[in-house]
């Protein structure tokens, strides 16, 4: 049996994000790591996603919580928040005054709110009036959801995915909601004005007040309470802006309050960057790194999630957290050297393998370690073409779309999915107002207003690359689906707007007839083979499931499915008769 000596990993945050790293490390070494995780907030982990369903009412604040990890070499410290980080001696400093040492740090601080500077918003000490709330964390729902029982009239201000699920979901619990957004479109960084006009009609039809290119000028208080918003017309504002520089009077600027006892705020988020840019990292709108996700100041200091600046980007998606876990995961147990016995030692070298993977002697199963599933990039390098397109690289050359220890593919982690009861949005890929390429890209749209109905697809090179879907989800799972499995395009790529792409999309009298790559949580890509896989070791209840697979734990909306799989699953078992 071959000893190693454990990496320590300090894990700054305890979101979704760093919890799924926690738990990647567990699945992949569970040995190989004593790992420390400082979390601010002093509940288990919880999937955030799911906060708007809570403010909805859907779903109840004890559903959303997440597993904690499991594992002798985990200390998990909530409630307790990161002050500093020493990197010449490699130690976290914590507000309780610990230290701790690391041969790995890892940021997963996330984002906070962005509150906007407008008369009325802060308290004498910068705080939020009462009333006035974020949708960011857990106490957050919580104080909204308290707020709805004395305030018939809320005010949602920002049109985003957030904003919309938020007024939905106010709305849906009686309040009379008006949603103020800046600029004309709903959802403009991933709608086009068609589609964006389908959804407010869809918003309108669920009760919600729709002030499109409005700004909300000022925060009205009485008594240390919010009780109304001001606001301004932007176009109007424009206007008179450009009429009084060219010296004339202009069109009048159209004030208007609305009177409302809660206000949410849904406005974007600022990366939590204090922690890294104290400890003389490089940051700029967040923690920059590299396609590693290591500091390009310190290959032992890594970031992901919210909090992260890849050379690519981020969207704040949580898929996309997800996979910088995975893929950050795979590269820490890469370097994970393990010790021979000392009798062994002279004789069974580690040996390296070509992806860079430390091994155990040549023919010791004991001491083999497992290929890298995504190669990554050293040096600051470009990652090669396969990592890039999100094929998975495995030691047999094959490629698994499901959620396992083998690997994962990578694609599909910018779908967005909104969740606002009967109204249906998802888009993915080269959606929106811009394309980059739109001579090499075909676009295919089908607007049907009257019916509530938007769906456009983006297809180069026989490939579905983007898609946007309004009022239709059957039509936008089955997208997804081709979406994030690459399947090739129809000739023609109209028959992606009405028929389903694949048989599995197709609704089953039985789960008997589901193939076995259908997809059920498409979160965290697991299949019916999988979640078949997960009972026959007697994990036979949803909860077992859940964290064999982690189905569910996403945007919740495959747990029917799943519950009722699970259930046929045991039902099938029981009926099976044991062997004489």
């Amino acid at each position: 049996m071959n000893l190693r000596v454990p990496v320590k990993v300090v894990v700054v945050g305890f979101g979704m994000v760093g919890s799924r790293l926690v738990d990647e490390l567990l699945r992949r070494e569970p040995e190989a790591f004593d790992i420390t995780v400082l979390g601010s907030e002093p509940y288990e982990p919880y999937n955030r996603v799911l906060l708007s369903d809570v403010v909805a009412g859907r779903t109840d604040v004890a559903a959303i919580t997440m597993p904690l990890p499991d594992g002798a070499r985990v200390t998990v410290r909530r409630g307790v928040t990161a002050t500093s980080i020493d990197r010449e001696s490699r130690v976290v400093h914590a507000d309780d005054g610990t230290a701790h040492p690391y041969d790995h740090v890892v940021l997963a601080t996330g984002a906070a709110a962005r509150i906007p500077p407008i008369p009325g918003l802060r308290t004498p000490d910068g705080g939020l009036p009462a009333g006035v709330h974020a949708l960011r964390n857990l106490d957050d729902a919580r104080e909204i959801v308290a707020a709805t029982v004395n305030s018939p009239r809320a005010v949602v201000v920002g049109g985003g995915v957030l904003g919309l699920e938020a007024a939905v979901g106010l709305a849906g619990r009686g309040l009379n909601v008006t949603l103020v957004h800046n600029v004309q479109a709903i959802m403009e960084r991933q709608l086009v004005p068609e589609a964006a006009d389908v959804v407010r009609a869809g918003l309108e039809g669920q009760g919600v007040t729709v002030r499109p290119n409005s700004i909300s000028s000022e925060v009205l208080v009485a008594g240390g309470r919010a009780v109304g918003i001001r606001v301004r017309d932007n176009a109007g504002a424009a206007s008179a802006g450009a009429a009084s520089a060219g010296g004339s009077a202009g069109a009048a600027v159209r004030d208007e309050v609305v009177a409302a006892r809660l206000i949410v705020f849904s406005v974007g988020t600022i990366p939590e960057t204090g922690l890294a840019a104290a400890a003389g990292l490089t940051t700029d709108r967040g923690v920059v790194v590299g396609y590693d996700l290591a500091s390009p100041d310190d290959p032992r200091v890594h970031a992901i999630g919210d909090c992260a600046q890849p050379p690519s980007g981020s969207r704040g998606l949580v898929a996309e957290g997800w996979d910088q876990a995975r893929r950050l995961a795979e590269h820490l147990v890469s370097l994970v050297e393990p010790v021979a016995p000392a009798v062994a030692s002279a004789v069974a070298p580690a040996v390296v393998t070509p992806a860079g993977v430390a091994g155990g002697a040549p023919g010791d199963p004991a001491g083999a370690r497992p290929t890298a599933h995504l190669r990554l990039p050293h040096d600051g390098a470009q990652p090669s073409m396969a990592v890039r397109l999100g094929a998975l690289l495995t030691s047999g050359a094959t490629t698994s779309r499901a959620q396992t220890d083998r690997g994962i593919d990578t694609r599909g982690t910018d779908v967005v999915k909104v969740k606002a009861g009967p109204l249906s949005v998802t888009t993915m890929g080269v959606c929106g107002p811009s394309r980059p390429d739109e001579l090499t890209q075909r676009a295919i749209r089908l607007a049907d207003p009257r019916a509530g109905r938007f769906i456009e697809v983006v297809v180069s090179d026989g490939i579905l690359v983007g898609a946007t879907c309004v009022g239709d989800p059957r039509v936008a799972a089955d997208l997804t689906a081709a979406y994030t499995r690459r399947t090739p395009a129809p000739l023609d790529p109209a028959f992606l707007l009405l028929t389903p792409v694949m048989a599995a999309a197709a609704p089953a009298s039985s789960p008997e007839h589901m193939p076995e790559d259908a997809v059920v949580c498409r979160c965290n890509g697991v299949t019916k083979g999988d979640i078949a896989g997960a009972c026959p070791p007697g994990a036979h209840s949803v909860e077992e499931v859940v964290r064999e697979t982690r189905a569910t734990t996403g945007c919740g909306s495959c747990k029917d499915a799943v519950c009722g799989l699970v259930d046929w699953l045991r039902s099938t078992a029981e009926a099976v008769p044991e062997p004489a």
